[in-house]
């Protein structure tokens, strides 16, 4: 299946508005938390970050770990503690897994905490900006850290339009920023991960290349998961030996009923499917790109 090079602008007006209401508001807080899908950690960061935050101190959060490869993450992680940056893997709707979290962000301001207990001064709560680009879990995660439904929440991307404070606890206090995506979103890889997972919109995106491009990624991958999910007799550990994409797919569509009159295989209908199928982890847990 050939890779579509159409180069994408994905980046409406509120996004630009959001990047400068940021930089106003970085001055105001201690520190960034930055998230990206455990999945995609690659596809899912925005570059223009780097440039607006800065020296900021950064925590950057892999969310979604629970449907991520736990062996993937781990060389995530690995990679980034290489370049000496602070990374945590949480499962954002999962309060306990973020305690780590919390106690890291508390960690990396203990020197502003002991400066104002040597002078007396009354401990304010430490001030976060939460930042990332749309659908990787920014919300939830303040939610989680809040204990309360602080934040709009949804597996959709563009749920957050505006920037909003919230408390957790007496230690923290957090601000919420809407997704943000960059002019460009760079290689065709990139391209087709972000919308595999949902970060963009289905309709920005061919469904059936995206669909295909990945389900061709993990049948390499993944072999015995797609296997099991799709009842797929032909796919063992010899790639080379496989039937051609199409083929695949036409068969995996048939096994699960997509068909259209006459019995052919409706591949629009089950690249739906199995989309949906990778987003809400039905699949297994999948990684879709490597360090």
């Amino acid at each position: 299946m050939a890779e579509n090079k159409t180069n994408i602008n994905w980046f409406p007006g509120h996004m630009a508005k959001t990047l400068r209401l940021m930089k106003d508001q970085l001055k105001l807080v201690d520190m960034v938390i930055e998230t990206c899908d455990a999945r995609i950690p690659e596809s899912s960061r925005n570059p223009e970050l780097d440039n607006l935050l800065g020296q900021k101190p950064r925590i950057l959060v892999l969310s979604k770990a629970d449907l991520a490869d736990p062996q993937s993450t781990a060389k995530w992680l690995d990679h980034y503690q290489e370049k000496n940056l602070e990374a945590i893997a949480c499962e954002s709707i999962n309060r306990r897994s973020l305690e780590p979290l919390r106690r890291m962000i508390i960690s990396m301001n203990q020197h502003k905490i002991d400066k104002a207990k040597e002078k007396g001064r009354l401990i304010r709560p430490i001030r976060v900006m939460v930042v990332g680009i749309p659908n990787t879990g920014k919300s939830t995660l303040i939610n989680s850290l809040s204990g309360r439904k602080a934040a709009i929440v949804g597996d959709r991307p563009g749920v957050t339009r505006h920037i909003s404070w919230s408390r957790s606890g007496s230690e923290l206090e957090l601000l919420d920023t809407p997704g943000v995506l960059w002019p460009r979103l760079g290689e065709n890889r990139f391209k087709i991960n972000l919308a595999a997972t949902g970060a963009i919109k289905d309709e920005i995106l061919p469904i059936e290349e995206v669909a295909g491009l990945c389900f061709l990624g993990l049948v390499r991958d993944y072999p015995q998961l797609i296997k099991d999910r799709y009842k797929l007799e032909t796919i063992n550990d010899e790639f080379d030996e496989l039937l051609p994409l199409d083929q695949l797919l036409e068969d995996a569509a048939r096994k699960r009923g997509c068909l259209l009159s006459g019995g052919r295989a409706d591949l629009t209908r089950f690249s739906k499917l199995f989309l949906d199928d990778l987003r809400s982890g039905r699949i297994g847990r999948i990684t879709l790109e490597r360090p």
